[in-house]
């Protein structure tokens, strides 16, 4: 598997994983209803460095980084993980995430914090701790989940 920096002959391939998963609503806090245009828009923004997961010529996963705070905060970063529903469980998103260490401290970050795993998302909760993340919070109840409700995130924290 080959990691590089997203181009805009992407797009096509990034929307395929990424729109489907905003658009269930049961991983991020986005809205749900976002066309084309405006997923593109989040995932790939200005303030982003996204990247592709490239396996025989096809994206099998996408994440991205980002500053997570401005100011005194301006050392952490935050990130988003998705992985290619046809890809999953195959240690893609792993890859990512240890990928995601190594491009972080190169752009100057120190620590990374995922301020939002929603609790029901089994493949996130399971897989940031093995990688060195502590639940560091428990915001309860603070995801309206489309089918499980009220739903915990946790906030996920981790040195570089």
């Amino acid at each position: 598997m080959h990691i590089r920096p997203a181009t805009q002959q992407d797009i096509p391939a990034i929307l395929e994983i990424v729109a489907p998963t905003l658009r269930a609503g049961d991983t991020y806090a986005i809205d749900s209803d976002m066309n084309d245009d405006q997923v593109i828009a989040y995932w790939m923004g200005p303030d982003k460095v996204t990247l592709v997961a490239e396996e025989d010529g096809k994206i099998v996963g996408t994440y991205y980084i980002r500053q997570n705070q401005g100011g005194g905060g301006s050392h952490v970063c935050n990130c988003g993980y998705m992985t290619s529903p046809k890809a999953t469980g195959r240690g893609i998103a792993r890859r990512m995430g240890e990928d995601s260490f190594v491009r972080a401290k190169e752009l100057g970050y120190r620590a990374m914090q995922y301020n939002f795993v929603i609790e029901s998302n089994g493949a996130a909760v399971h897989l940031w701790p093995k990688l060195g993340f502590e639940i560091v919070g428990r915001l309860p109840g603070a995801f309206m989940h489309p089918t499980l409700g009220e739903t915990d995130a946790l906030v996920m924290y981790r040195k570089l």
